[in-house]
């Protein structure tokens, strides 16, 4: 991947996309994806000048509009940094719900409830084991910032009682909890990066095209019953995916034998789903670097 200050691809002169809207694309991509990681020193104006054939007027046209967006700082007499991220990280591995972790983190989360309605459960949802579902779509922001689109399924008549106005500013585990007695204790999860419609892409405050982090999933709670499916959108610059990993317990083996059946059977929880995820976020880098292109 090409950096401003090697040698690499030139913006297309005979493009209707003004110059200053390519080169500000190009620097805002390799930004995004950590090509220039936060506190990195971009080239002066005059090296971006010969790098790119082009004036200073496109140049600083093109840095002005990253720096309103927040994504470089600019100093007299010191150039241009990439800006710290504002970021917020999610701990994928973790059935506690986006809320609850942001919360925790110091975060003000706020909840709009966009819909809650009543619907005949389908393949995506058979597995409540209902025939009517309760879809309830959610708009999660951060700091005043919108960070997240949420469709969640639940059973019904389970949760037939449960309102819009009691899930605002909520978090929706936490009025399980209070409400019905119903902890989530376990689940599945899947991580893919997936281009935006026009509705999440409006709601995300997201350029068109845009590509998104969907997490999806079903939870199940303590008497293992499956009480959740899930599919959540998040915004790809404002949320980031955390995973712990552990070191696998040593597998045990019987004396001058094969490994003994119940190593083999039982590997640690913990490590297990973490290594599946992480072949996921390898796969959802792959996609996003591809979407970028």
């Amino acid at each position: 991947m090409d950096t401003p200050d090697a040698p690499g691809r030139l913006l297309d002169t005979g493009s209707s996309e003004p110059l200053h809207l390519q080169l500000r694309g190009h620097l805002r991509a390799q930004i995004l994806n950590h090509s220039l990681p936060p506190g990195t020193s971009l080239p002066s104006e005059a090296q971006l000048q010969v790098r790119y054939g082009v004036s200073r007027s496109v140049v600083r046209q093109a840095l002005g509009a990253l720096a309103d967006e927040g994504l470089i700082e600019r100093g007299r007499g010191r150039g241009s940094t990439v800006a710290p991220r504002q970021e917020h990280h999610r701990l994928v591995h973790r059935t506690s719900g986006l809320s609850a972790q942001l919360g925790s983190a110091g975060a003000n989360v706020g909840t709009e409830v966009l819909s809650l309605t009543l619907q005949d459960a389908d393949a995506s949802t058979a597995v409540l084991g209902t025939p009517q579902v309760l879809a309830l779509e959610r708009l999660r922001t951060a700091d005043g910032e919108p960070i997240a689109v949420i469709h969640t399924w639940l059973p019904v008549p389970v949760f037939a009682d449960l309102t819009a106005e009691s899930l605002r500013d909520a978090s929706l585990h936490a009025v399980l909890g209070e409400q019905f007695g119903v902890q989530i204790t376990s689940g599945k999860r899947q991580i893919r990066a997936v281009p935006g419609d026009q509705d999440l892409l409006r709601l995300l405050k997201l350029e068109a095209s845009s590509p998104v982090l969907l997490l999806e999933g079903t939870s199940f709670d303590q008497d293992g019953r499956p009480v959740e499916v899930f599919s959540t959108w998040h915004h790809p610059d404002h949320v980031v995916f955390d995973i712990d990993i552990q070191r696998e317990p040593a597998v045990q083996t019987s004396a001058g034998g094969p490994p003994s059946s119940s190593a083999v059977d039982a590997p640690d929880a913990v490590a297990d789903r973490a290594r599946r995820l992480g072949a996921d976020l390898l796969r959802f880098a792959d996609g996003l670097s591809n979407a970028e292109r």
